[in-house]
């Protein structure tokens, strides 16, 4: 079960948070180290623990923390207790099981072939189906997190080999992952068949490196060598590195969101620049929803490229109106409630010298609950905007998702209950648009979306890619459980 602080400003609850993310090298001088400056650069992807296991070619070295990558990886004992010269990395925001220790990634066992530890971007959509069959043949869980899933079906595989075993694992599995793993003979890079979740290969100079985005390979000074193919796993060893496609082909379904929001905007992704794509999508907003006003104001930090599109589409002049504090923590102690009701301020703050009788379209990237666009548009209508236009630079978001991202169960999507004149009328605005769904697909470069898509827009369209075995078998406490323990990211 999620635990949510109650003292946490960040956002109320109010975004979609951003999966986890997973970094490994192999065959490199002080490969820990590597892997901690990568999870720095994919800290976005998951703030709430990091883990490292390394392999020094007799055993495999662990640790794993709560927090963030800084003040637990940035120190040299830890990094010391680390050695090897291969090692693979994870960030964590958890979308199933709680937020404990011994969720954190990477997870790792002993198998009968030798240790074999594992970091997982995704959600196994029947990782609880599979778990209870698991638990009647004799499986002992140590974690509730979906990843644990796939080391016991590895370890009950009757195929020889770890490979063959690995591979029969992950035909049984649903959903979406993008998988590093570390065993004694080498490293394996893989994505589902979907290629829902992302994964780049890399080169250190000769050194392999697996990250969920190109910028930590830009980070260590690596160059992008390609993406991993939907369906595909990459083994590196000592022998150098071979790709396999074990899997019968799909029509690919990568995550359209990761282009909205979860992907930094300097990386690029299924072949096109993140900033580009955002600004693009602000161009798209503009060209559908336009409206008289004198200024375009981003909600800072994601709506910036989208505002800038949107911007030089129109004519308005972009501006910085609300200015965003890098410096809050995520526990800051809110004593009563007048002071937790001004959390947002702490976060952000209206540029009240610039806002003062304006006309402002204010661009965010999405509405979830709805719960931060009422704090937002009355900081602006206090600081004495004559209008507030709210522009989201993606569709609405409908349903829920099960592939890895910790959305709340359909039923608190703001979306899902109003229409958007009511949305409008509930958040304060003078007029709210959405970027149409054909909108979102011509600025990834397509006409529109095709007949059969090839993105997952599910928590727009609810047009899910796989079956949802978890949530079409549940039992009624089965359901209450799935809501309060969404999968692992």
């Amino acid at each position: 079960m999620i635990t949510t602080n109650p003292f946490d400003t960040s956002d109320d609850g109010d975004k979609l948070h951003e999966e986890c993310g997973v970094f490994g090298i192999w065959d490199a001088d002080t490969a820990a180290a590597l892997v901690a400056l990568g999870l720095h650069a994919l800290q976005h992807r998951g703030q709430e623990a990091a883990g490292i296991t390394s392999f020094d070619g007799r055993q495999f070295h662990t640790h794993r923390a709560m927090g963030h990558v800084a003040g637990n990886f940035d120190r040299d004992d830890v990094i010391r207790g680390l050695p090897g010269r291969a090692a693979c990395g994870h960030v964590r925001y958890a979308t199933t099981g709680d937020t404990a220790l011994r969720n954190v990634q990477p997870l790792f066992a002993e198998l009968s072939s030798g240790g074999f530890a594992v970091a997982h971007n995704g959600n196994l959509s029947n990782a609880t189906k599979l778990r209870r069959e698991l638990v009647r043949r004799g499986a002992i869980f140590q974690s509730t997190s979906d990843t644990e899933t796939i080391l016991h079906l590895v370890a009950m595989s009757n195929y020889r080999t770890l490979l063959d075993r690995f591979i029969d694992a992950l035909k049984q599995v649903e959903g979406a992952y993008s998988l590093v793993c570390l065993t004694p003979e080498g490293m394996i890079g893989c994505r589902d068949p979907l290629g829902v979740r992302p994964l780049v290969m890399g080169r250190l100079g000769e050194n392999v490196i697996f990250a969920s985005e190109s910028v930590a390979l830009d980070v260590v000074g690596a160059r992008v060598v390609r993406e991993i193919e939907p369906g595909e796993m990459v083994i590196v060893s000592d022998a150098g590195v071979r790709s396999i496609k074990p899997f019968a082909p799909v029509n690919p379904r990568p995550c359209v969101f990761e282009h909205v929001y979860f992907a930094r905007p300097d990386s690029v992704m299924d072949g096109s620049s993140v900033y580009s794509v955002r600004k693009r999508i602000g161009a798209e907003l503009a060209m559908e929803s336009p409206v008289a006003a004198d200024l375009v104001i981003p909600v800072p930090d994601s709506g910036t490229p989208a505002a800038i599109g949107y911007a030089q589409e129109s004519g308005i002049p972009f501006e910085l109106g609300i200015i965003r504090s890098h410096y809050v923590g995520r526990t800051f102690i809110q004593p009563g409630d007048q002071v937790r009701h001004l959390g947002v301020k702490l976060k952000h703050n209206a540029n009240r010298a610039l806002i003062d009788g304006q006309r402002v379209v204010l661009i965010d990237d999405s509405i979830v609950r709805g719960t931060t666009s009422v704090k937002i548009l009355q900081m602006l209508r206090d600081a004495g905007a004559a209008e507030v236009h709210l522009r989201i630079a993606s569709p609405p978001t409908r349903h829920s998702c099960y592939y890895g991202v910790d959305t709340p169960e359909r039923a608190k999507l703001l979306a899902a209950k109003m229409t958007v004149p009511e949305m409008a009328a509930y958040i304060g605005a003078d007029s709210l648009a959405f970027v149409s769904v054909d909108g979102l697909y011509r600025a990834l470069g397509q006409e529109k979306r095709a007949a059969v898509p090839n993105h997952c827009d599910a928590c727009f369209t609810g047009d899910y890619p796989t079956r949802l075995t978890d949530q079409e078998e549940a039992t009624p406490l089965d359901q209450l459980a799935l809501t309060d323990e969404r999968v692992d990211a």
